[in-house]
């Protein structure tokens, strides 16, 4: 299904292939010979969404792009790149010939070089870098540039390491201090109820 979102209708090679139940919504453009598997949703909220060359995106993958302010958080993708099924990519830049495995993560402003392997359940959080070549293993947690892996029983560093990220100003755009998770929380669904507001007024262009 292709929906008009913001006034951006998106855009798609005819060579893709785009599943019935597969969702594009907005400015997302499609390269050729990529797959859009079924289940799989695209949505560019206030930015972007940029689908290269020959990219799997795998089914129930979820690829979000998203604004806060002035603030653009854009997903964009390279040539050759695998998205496994449920794999949730949020205004991340995932270089060409990458593999981001089932159920894998990748949040706002993360960079995944070529060749780097993001392994099953594992999460990149926010504006980490992973290195060309690079492998997060399975259901580890990679953080910073340059990146380090926590452990998800790693309770105590792997909170301090979040902290210091600052994520909630990254990806909402809010300040609120880290123990103060009620009122992060508030102000997280706020700004988003305010962002994704905006689809009152999407237009299904294809696939009613």
């Amino acid at each position: 299904m292709l929906i008009k979102h913001r006034g951006f209708e998106p855009v798609v090679d005819p060579s893709v292939f785009v599943a019935p139940t597969a969702v594009l919504v907005g400015r997302v453009a499609v390269g050729r010979d990529s797959r859009i598997m079924y289940g799989a949703v695209l949505d560019s909220e206030g930015s972007e969404v940029k689908i290269g060359e020959c990219t799997i995106i795998c089914e129930n993958a979820v690829i979000r792009a998203t604004a806060e302010g002035d603030k653009e958080h854009p997903v964009l993708i390279g040539d050759n790149v695998f998205i496994g099924p449920h794999a949730t990519l949020l205004g991340c830049t995932v270089e060409p010939c990458s593999y981001i495995a089932t159920g894998a993560t990748v949040l706002q402003g993360a960079i995944i070089h070529s060749g780097a392997a993001v392994a099953v359940g594992a999460l990149v959080h926010a504006k980490t870098v992973v290195p060309e070549g690079f492998f997060v293993p399975t259901n580890t947690i990679a953080i910073g540039d340059p990146v380090k892996i926590y452990s998800p029983d790693e309770k105590e560093l792997l909170a301090e390491a979040i902290k210091s990220i600052g994520f909630a100003r990254i990806a909402f755009g809010i300040e609120a201090k880290w123990e103060d998770r009620i009122t992060r929380y508030k102000k997280a669904t706020e700004v988003r109820s305010k962002e994704f507001g905006n689809h009152f007024d999407d237009i299904i262009i294809e696939g009613s």
